[in-house]
């Protein structure tokens, strides 16, 4: 195996939660999760060479793994909408586990599918602990635009959360 192929497996290795991350939330379903894990760990092998390391290999992995999700969910590779209800997917460690914290982390993934691709992603940066300037940055916005479209993003995703839960 040459040096970079173990420097990408390495990199990936490290990183491979924020993959998972992006494709629990643009995904809705194991095979199609899976299917965009994949996808974007191919997207971000055919672009490695690219990577110039003039930012953080997390930050450069963000963008291809945003971009891959929002054309992977325009695209025809997803296999459907249909809902999954295995709880397995949605699972915290073992030695974590708490029922209640595993329904709501399941509810929350449900309702951040249900945003628009740009909101999905203002939401998993905020996730991440990015700051506005760091979200907007990856966008392409200016850092107002950033904190506006992240305070509604997480206003529709409160009040997709709390319709759930009025329903139920």
């Amino acid at each position: 195996m040459q040096s970079s192929d173990k420097e990408f497996l390495a990199k990936i290795d490290k990183h491979k939660g924020i993959v998972f991350k992006i494709s629990k939330m643009y995904m809705d379903n194991r095979d199609d999760q899976n299917d965009l894990f994949q996808e974007i760990i191919y997207q971000v092998w055919k672009s490695f060479s690219s990577f110039e390391g003039k930012s953080e290999f997390s930050t450069w992995l963000y963008r291809i793994a945003l971009n891959t999700a929002i054309i992977f969910l325009k695209s025809d590779k997803r296999r459907s909408f249909i809902q999954n209800d295995d709880v397995s997917l949605y699972k915290l460690k073992e030695d974590d586990y708490n029922l209640e914290d595993e329904q709501n982390l399941k509810l929350m993934y449900e309702c951040i599918q249900k945003l628009n691709p740009i909101d999905k992603a203002l939401i998993f940066y905020y996730l991440e602990d990015f700051s506005g300037k760091e979200m907007a940055d990856q966008m392409g916005i200016s850092e107002g635009n950033a904190r506006v479209k992240l305070n509604r993003a997480k206003d529709k995703l409160k009040e997709l959360i709390n319709k759930r839960t009025s329903r139920d």
